[in-house]
């Protein structure tokens, strides 16, 4: 399965940038043992609409045309479901085992994502009930990434 992160916004050059390239580097090189495939960063600017809602729309628009027909959706929202690394696994693990061939896992702007994406989202997950700013987001879902690659594969990475 091909995964792809698509982010509202982007990373400016700098150490939170290197530190996610490595996990999805990471990810890249031991996914493919595991029928996983990091397919693509996708990047997208921030809408400049003056009003939140009208902002997150647009933003929304952005990622519906970024999705594969019949992709899996993954939203990143504080709203989500609280999972653990292992959980986390097991459900990249069980959408690739039912033969979907491409999965984005969304990061939304400032204003958060629009709620008509909830509708189309095969799930939603939180990182934490913190809020968190996006450059670490991207750290800790690549992290999470190249994590849920070890654990599938039972390589020593991840200890409970």
């Amino acid at each position: 399965m091909r995964i792809s992160l698509f982010a509202v916004g982007r990373l400016k050059s700098g150490p939170e940038k290197d530190l996610a390239s490595r996990y999805l580097d990471r990810f890249s090189k031991a996914g493919p043992a595991v029928g996983l495939e990091f397919s693509r960063l996708i990047e997208v600017p921030e809408s400049r609409a003056s009003n939140a809602d009208t902002r997150k729309k647009e933003e929304a628009a952005n990622l519906r045309n970024s999705l594969p027909e019949g992709g899996v959706l993954v939203l990143l929202d504080e709203r989500g479901k609280s999972l653990d690394s292992e959980s986390f696994a097991q459900m990249i693990g069980r959408f690739n085992d039912s033969g979907k061939r491409d999965m984005l896992i969304a990061i939304g702007g400032a204003d958060g994502l629009d709620p008509d994406l909830h509708s189309r989202a095969d799930a939603v997950v939180n990182l934490g009930i913190m809020t968190w700013p996006h450059q670490l987001v991207r750290i800790l879902i690549a992290e999470q990434l190249y994590r849920a690659v070890t654990i599938i594969a039972g390589h020593p990475y991840h200890r409970a």
